[in-house]
């Protein structure tokens, strides 16, 4: 049987590899490994330096817990098996082991904007992952890259990923927002405000004017604060216990089902967006919200992981000596 190796990384895009290889269980053989870089990154990730990155910390963590309370097949770093197929929730590095694999890219949620980072990044030729997920799908290292939308499709061939290599398949866990109306979350009506770890990954953030608007907009009604996985969280709590003192304060939890339940959504900018936008909130962000309904992932009833497998299968009987037929991914479109 074929072997096929997921690449992880944090909880969401973890569980998004976890869906697409339920898919092909009965097709190949499917292992697990939490994100990992060579060299002077992997150094970095090793003295703990890089927690703030899915290299460590809570998102390294969390996936290890994830693979292993789910029974998956684990192989670190890729290292113990002669691999068909590569699966990677990110380009912003191409470890050495899979350089010479076909690989299959998948668009993890919102990529950031085109800032001053990714123009640098792009002119001096530096790596990637200083600008973080803008240079999503710049390797050129990938045979597909499996992307939310028509409208991220748009974006990524304006920044210069070939067309052909681009499929539109939607993407686990932001394809069937609907869903999470659906859940155990015990409050409603409140406003829920989801951050982004600007401070934890070295960009500017007024986080007290932040708080404050935010109290603001709340008003009387309840204020809940979900912090994002890689924030400080003991000063995250004392910034907000002090300017937002009746505020509840969660680090855990399904935050898709705490914005289904609320009335008004505030976020920096966050993937979750796209779920407040699409069930219809009252949304304050510091993101362009016709920007993001062009760029809306697909609503296709939960089916992108499918989509994603198909595209795999479609690959693992391609023999490497032979090139894949171009054009034949954007003509076919799931």
């Amino acid at each position: 049987m074929k072997k096929i190796l997921f690449i992880c990384g944090s909880l969401n895009q973890t569980t998004q590899m976890h869906q697409i290889a339920r898919q092909l269980l009965n097709d190949a053989e499917c292992f697990f490994t939490p994100y990992y870089a060579d060299g002077i990154e992997n150094l970095a990730a090793r003295m703990g330096w890089l927690d703030f990155t899915v290299l460590g910390g809570r998102h390294w963590h969390e996936t290890d817990r994830y693979l292993a309370q789910n029974n998956l097949k684990v192989d670190l770093r890729g290292e113990s098996n002669e691999y068909d197929l590569v699966v990677t929730c990110s380009d912003l590095i191409i470890q050495k082991n899979i350089h010479k694999k076909r690989i299959v890219l998948v668009q993890e949620g919102i990529t950031e904007p085109e800032g001053a980072a990714y123009k640098l990044v792009r002119w001096l030729k530096l790596p990637r992952y200083l600008a973080n997920t803008a240079t999503n799908g710049q390797s050129n290292a990938y045979e597909i890259f499996c992307v939310a939308s028509e409208g991220y499709a748009e974006l990524f061939i304006r920044k210069g990923i070939k067309a052909e290599k681009i499929a539109v398949t939607g993407i686990p866990n932001f394809d069937n927002m609907e869903s999470y109306r659906k859940n155990d979350f015990p409050y409603y009506g409140h406003v829920l405000v989801a951050t982004t770890p600007f401070r934890e990954t070295f960009r500017p953030d007024n986080r007290v004017a932040f708080i404050k608007r935010c109290v603001q907009i709340a008003g009387n009604r309840k204020l809940i604060f979900k912090l994002h996985p890689i924030e400080s969280v003991p000063c995250a709590i004392r910034e907000i216990s002090r300017h937002a003192p009746n505020a509840i304060v969660l680090t855990h939890g399904n935050v898709s089902h705490k914005i289904a339940n609320a009335e008004i959504v505030i976020t920096q900018q966050s993937t979750s967006t796209f779920v407040a936008v699409a069930l219809g909130k009252e949304v304050y962000t510091n993101l362009n919200i016709i920007k993001l309904k062009q760029l809306m992932p697909l609503q296709n009833n939960g089916s992108s992981a499918a989509n994603i497998s198909r595209l795999c299968l479609r690959l693992l009987h391609i023999p490497l000596s032979q090139p894949i037929p171009r054009g034949e991914v954007r003509a076919q479109q799931i």
